[in-house]
């Protein structure tokens, strides 16, 4: 293999080229968007910086090993910043716990929740452990082509009970149930239910304690800006603003892509970062094999959308984390109404990221950047018309964040906007409007997954959150290192 496309800039995609190119293959990247970054695009208003997200930076070492591939070094191009504490969460009776990864403090944190739950934190420390070497460390970078490879990490699924939830086995180790929440949200970063998503996930824990929780100074868009530079180094070309119109094949193979410019390029392999429903749906067209890979795709179930309120605001707030989880008054109650029922409702739990409190550049002097997330049903359960819903969901977060938080945030705010399902419909091509693709369930886990490579086209591969392992920084950089052990196998 000497030529490579590349179809989308996202983390995924930006890891994957650079794996390639770091290998000697000639790589393309093609990018809708004016700006890289996927999911993790930016905006500059009124002297603030915007990260779209994702936000929180885990397991650095993934994103080291790209650099390390050409004898390179992260430090050249990105700063990591460490964030403390990892979150900050709240509860509307007032109650706050500071989640980290120093034993005592963390000890005592949940202590004051409930001194009988520490024996039961350290037995989940020790399960989380054992998920995380088994599911991160051993399959969390290596493609499942066949059934087999399933049957194979079955052993150590079942061990670990990976039918169960990580709400579920949570449960089974702590009591309280405000720790039950705090140890079980991490899912919801990555798309899933913590009701329903496989236990498996519980090694996101052990992967912060582990790796710790970073931020890229000058915001996530300068890790980006740092993964293109790399890239460009090792000799890669980015082609930006100018969408993919389909992906042409000949036979069993693709044979190149073209844009909606007229551009055309001739490759050895295509690969796809770009949302997996679009990838067979729209850019595959001509291939029946691949209308029916969508249709299948079609019936699956997908992770809810979000909706996000970003606004910079008079004034600095070193009493707020950079990271805070602000739990409403349910928790699998409004759990069940955004991933089963389909439903709006009027509590909602939000994250809240405040950038500034680890880098002030991000603002103009003496203020401060902020974004509140709140998960909402995906367009499939929610068909509404968020043009005149979003306002209104709006002024409700922005009222929340005041009351709990910011008594006069009204008067400080010099800018805001926001960003709704169909924003992720219409600048990523998310089926659904989908924010992190195929929920994480076992049933859509690992073989279950989108295939790393295309089962009819052979050299046609897909990487990013619809890939095995999945969302998330770790797991679509982890999905790049599996695509790229397969491309490069497969050119030998």
């Amino acid at each position: 293999m000497k030529k490579a496309a590349v179809i989308g800039a996202g983390f995924g995609g930006l890891a994957l080229a650079i794996r390639l190119q770091s290998a000697g293959v000639d790589t393309t990247i093609l990018e809708a968007r004016d700006k890289p970054g996927g999911r993790a695009y930016f905006w500059e208003r009124d002297g603030f910086v915007f990260d779209a997200g994702p936000t929180v930076i885990t397991a650095p070492e993934s994103l080291q090993e790209l650099w390390r591939l050409s004898g390179h070094d992260i430090s050249e191009d990105v700063n990591l910043m460490p964030v403390l504490p990892f979150y900050r969460l709240s509860w509307p009776d007032g109650t706050a716990f500071d989640y980290g990864n120093d034993d005592a403090q963390l000890g005592a944190e949940i202590a004051r929740l409930n001194p009988d739950d520490v024996d039961g934190y350290r037995r989940f420390l020790k399960y989380s452990e054992g998920v995380y070497r088994e599911g991160y460390l051993k399959l969390g970078h290596v493609a499942f082509l066949d059934f087999g490879s399933m049957v194979r990490a079955a052993p150590a699924l079942m061990k670990y009970q990976a039918w169960r939830s990580v709400y579920s086995m949570v449960s089974h180790f702590v009591k309280n149930e405000k720790l039950r929440q705090a140890l079980s949200f991490h899912t919801l970063l990555v798309g899933g239910n913590p009701t329903t998503t496989s236990a498996i996930y519980a090694l996101i824990h052990k992967l912060e304690r582990d790796g710790g929780v970073w931020f890229a100074e000058g915001g996530t868009n300068k890790l980006v800006a740092g993964m293109v530079r790399h890239f460009e180094r090792l000799g890669g070309v980015m082609r930006l603003g100018d969408p993919v119109a389909g992906i042409d094949t000949l036979g069993d193979r693709a044979t190149g892509v073209r844009t909606e410019s007229g551009f055309e390029l001739l490759v050895d392999a295509v690969a796809s970062n770009a949302d997996i429903v679009h990838s067979y749906r729209d850019l595959l067209k001509g291939s029946r094999s691949a209308q029916r890979a969508a249709s299948k795709l079609e019936q699956k179930r997908f992770s809810p959308s979000l909706f996000l309120v970003h606004f910079g605001v008079r004034g600095t707030f070193p009493e707020i984390p950079h990271h805070s989880i602000l739990f409403g008054p349910r928790y699998q109650g409004l759990l069940a109404d955004i991933y089963d029922h389909g439903v709006l409702s009027e509590d909602f739990s939000l994250y809240l990221h405040h950038p500034t409190a680890t880098d002030p550049t991000m603002a103009p002097a003496g203020h401060s950047t902020f974004y509140a997330l709140a998960p909402v049903p995906h367009m499939g359960k929610f068909p509404a018309d968020w043009s005149e819903i979003g306002p209104v969901l709006e002024e409700r977060i922005l009222a929340e964040v005041s009351r709990r938080l910011i008594p006069d945030l009204k008067d400080r705010i010099v800018t805001k906007f926001s960003y709704a399902p169909p924003d992720f419909a219409t600048d990523l091509r998310a089926h659904l409007g989908s924010a992190f693709s195929l929920e994480p369930i076992l049933t859509q886990s690992a073989w279950f997954r989108v295939h790393n490579r295309d089962e009819a086209i052979s050299n046609l591969y897909f990487v990013g959150a619809g890939t095995h392992p999945g969302a998330g920084i770790p797991g679509v950089v982890g999905s790049a290192k599996a695509t790229a052990a397969l491309m490069l196998g497969d050119a030998r």
